[in-house]
């Protein structure tokens, strides 16, 4: 394969991922580290992504993330927000997660809309605070520097003593048949506790990352009451899905 379409591959896969490993491209092109961690690096000095270690964010999951200018399907994510907010009721307590998505949620909250929002991302609280009737609760724990999401023990903790109408959530992978994934053990634990905190779980996910899982899992596909998605409800892309109960907006 030539490196402009490796590289090609990888801006891909971070853009519709937010991040990415360098193992995982290992495994995928059959390289060594070296050649993984150069294509990185000459992403990186592109723009065209953001070098970490280990492996790579795309530019819309870094500071300044309360600008979409680098939010990738950003289009597909506000069709997402907007069936969303069809959710809501005035005075619902509920859960935005972390990651591009639901920070499009956040920001296209109408601002009469009077909510109780709790949240582990510093991003969606920003967001959330200049809406006038919603009242945000910012989880505390230790802040990631690449999502600025709150994870740990005292997130986990927190997240046990409440309970929400609806979580919002986000995922870096799906599969009808593998549930939500991730590969990151420290986001599952969030994720589980959110999803254990919710009424209902509500999955915000563009269409590019159904049929994807990766190697930790966060729950069963049973655990989400609703997914939203960019496609029409009645899209064959998401038939897989209807066979487990899931209500498809």
């Amino acid at each position: 394969m030539l490196k402009e379409e490796r590289q090609r591959i990888i801006l891909n896969e971070v853009e519709v991922h937010n991040r990415i490993l360098l193992t995982d491209l290992v495994d995928k092109f059959d390289v060594s580290i070296d050649t993984v961690r150069r294509d990185v690096k000459e992403l990186d000095a592109a723009q065209k992504l953001r070098k970490v270690h280990g492996g790579a964010v795309s530019l819309g999951f870094v500071p300044p993330a309360a600008a979409n200018i680098n939010t990738y399907a950003l289009e597909e994510k506000k069709v997402i927000a907007h069936k969303a907010q069809g959710l809501l009721q005035e005075g619902s307590v509920v859960f935005i997660d972390g990651g591009t998505t639901c920070l499009e949620m956040a920001r296209t909250l109408p601002e009469s809309l009077e909510l109780t929002c709790f949240t582990t991302s510093l991003p969606v609280a920003l967001q959330l605070l200049t809406k006038p009737r919603i009242r945000v609760m910012l989880i505390g724990g230790e802040v990631s520097r690449e999502s600025q999401i709150t994870t740990g023990v005292t997130a986990v903790r927190s997240l046990a003593e409440i309970q929400v109408d609806y979580g919002f959530i986000g995922t870096g992978y799906v599969d009808a048949l593998h549930g939500l994934t991730e590969f990151d053990w420290d986001v599952v634990q969030i994720k589980k506790a959110i999803i254990e905190a919710s009424r209902k779980v509500v999955l915000l996910c563009i269409s590019e990352k159904l049929n994807s899982q990766h190697r930790y899992r966060t729950c069963d596909i049973s655990a989400v009451n609703t997914l939203i998605t960019e496609l029409p409800p009645d899209h064959n892309r998401l038939n897989s899905f209807r066979n487990h109960q899931i209500h498809i907006q």
